[in-house]
C-alpha cells in the first residue's frame, strides 16, 4: 500500500463525520473497498489505467482505488453538491490532482457525454442503484473489453442480472466474485452499447429495463 494510507485513515474518518460514511470502522470499508479492485484486477489480468466510481459520496471505494493505483485516472462521479466539494478537498489533501477528478452531474449525463462515453476500463458501483438501473448506466461508460464491478448481497440471485438483458447493453454474462468475505459481481463489456444507453436523466429509474 502506498505511504499515503495514514492520510486516507484520516480522511476517511473525516468522510465519517460529516455524515458520507457509514457504521463501521473504516478499516473495514477499506476492506471492503480493496475488493473492487482484487475483482477488477482478476477480470483484466492487470491494473486498469483509469476507473469511474459511480457514486462516489464519501470517498469508498473511489479514495482507495485511486491510492491502490496510482498510475490510473480516477473519475468520481457524484450529485450531491456538498459531497463533491468534500471530495475534491480529500483528492487534494491525499495529492492525487491531476489523476483523480470529480464530476458533479448526474451519473445519466455523464454516461451520455462524448468526453466520457465508453472511456473507461474499469467502472465500479457500491450502493448506487439496482441492478437495472446501474447495468445501463454503465454500460455508456464501460469501454468494450472493459469490466463493470458492483458489490452484492451475500445471497447470489442470477436474476438480478439477467443475460439476455446484459447482452442488449453490449455485456457478458455476469459472474459472481467473492474476495475476502465480501461480495461482487462483475460484468465484462464486449461490445458498443447501443446509442440510446443510457436514457435520459431520471428515466432509468422511473422505467428500469428489467
Amino acid at each position: 500500500m502506498s505511504p499515503a494510507v495514514p492520510d486516507l485513515h484520516e480522511v476517511l474518518e473525516s468522510a465519517r463525520a460529516a455524515g458520507f460514511l457509514g457504521p463501521g470502522p473504516v478499516e473495514g470499508h477499506i476492506v471492503h473497498a480493496e475488493g473492487f479492485a482484487v475483482a477488477a484486477e482478476s477480470a483484466l489480468g492487470h491494473p486498469p489505467r483509469n476507473f469511474a466510481d459511480l457514486g462516489t459520496g464519501g470517498g469508498v471505494p473511489g479514495l482507495v482505488l485511486a491510492d491502490r493505483w496510482p498510475a490510473a485516472q480516477g473519475v468520481f462521479v457524484e450529485t450531491g453538491q456538498r459531497r463533491c466539494a468534500w471530495l475534491r478537498e480529500a483528492v487534494a489533501h491525499l495529492d492525487m490532482a491531476g489523476r483523480a477528478e470529480v464530476v458533479e452531474d448526474r451519473a445519466e449525463a455523464v454516461g451520455r457525454a462524448p468526453e466520457w462515453r465508453e472511456r473507461f476500463e474499469v467502472v465500479k458501483a457500491r450502493s448506487f442503484a439496482g441492478p437495472a438501473v446501474t447495468g445501463e448506466i454503465a454500460a455508456g461508460l464501460v469501454e468494450p473489453g472493459g469490466v463493470l464491478v458492483v458489490s452484492e448481497p451475500p445471497a447470489r440471485d442470477p436474476l438480478r442480472w439477467p443475460a439476455e438483458q446484459l447482452a442488449e447493453l453490449g455485456f457478458a454474462p455476469a459472474e459472481f466474485k467473492e474476495v475476502s468475505g465480501a461480495h461482487f459481481v462483475v460484468i465484462r463489456k464486449i461490445e458498443s452499447a447501443p446509442a440510446r444507453t443510457p436514457r435520459a436523466v431520471g428515466k432509468p429509474t422511473k422505467r428500469p429495463l428489467w
